[in-house]
């Protein structure tokens, strides 16, 4: 059985067990929807790359410590305290955040429709920002692809919290996409 066929955890016990090939695979199976993630998070992607190699080397510290029984959930919860962290130590250091806006709208027919879909995205990604922390990140892990579950164990709430929290998450979207 190759690399790429194997499940996350039984990559990270091959990794566990000296086979260094087995990282690499876990690494290339997750790298893209993390690095994401971590963008997002960031807004932006100065830091975004650091962060993402920080997040699977804290994998692996963890792995070392701790029994993990969801890699992937693992990830993301690395991956959103380091966020934070960065996040928290940018605050110190500066002034205020920078924050990136860029849409990338490839494949519209006309100018004036490339003009509206980035408006509209740019809208989209101010009504983001003003969102609550614990909704913002709501809204970040499911969009990187985390089922509700994961995201509960990253975040360490309820999974009825996170089925709230991303209901009003689309509310208030809703109702600032509106006006």
């Amino acid at each position: 059985m190759s690399w790429l066929e194997r499940s996350d955890e039984a990559l990270l016990e091959a990794w566990r067990g000296g086979q260094l090939a087995a990282f690499d695979a876990l690494y290339a199976r997750h790298e893209g929807p993390l690095y994401g993630f971590i963008r997002r998070q960031l807004d932006g992607d100065a830091d975004a790359e650091d962060v993402l190699h920080q997040t699977f080397l804290g994998v692996l510290h963890e792995a070392k410590k701790r029994d993990v029984s969801r890699v992937r959930a693992l990830l993301y919860e690395v991956a959103r305290n380091a966020c934070l962290n960065r996040l928290r130590s940018k605050r110190r250091g500066e002034a205020a955040l920078e924050v990136e806006r860029r849409s990338d709208v490839e494949g519209v027919a006309s100018p004036e429709l490339q003009l509206t879909v980035k408006q509209t995205a740019l809208e989209l990604q101010a009504a983001l920002a003003r969102l609550p922390s614990a909704l913002s990140e709501v809204y970040s892990l499911r969009a990187a692809g985390l089922s509700y579950d994961e995201v509960a164990k990253v975040l360490e709430v309820p999974v009825g919290t996170v089925k709230s929290r991303l209901h009003e998450v689309v509310s208030r979207l809703r109702e600032e996409m509106s006006r």
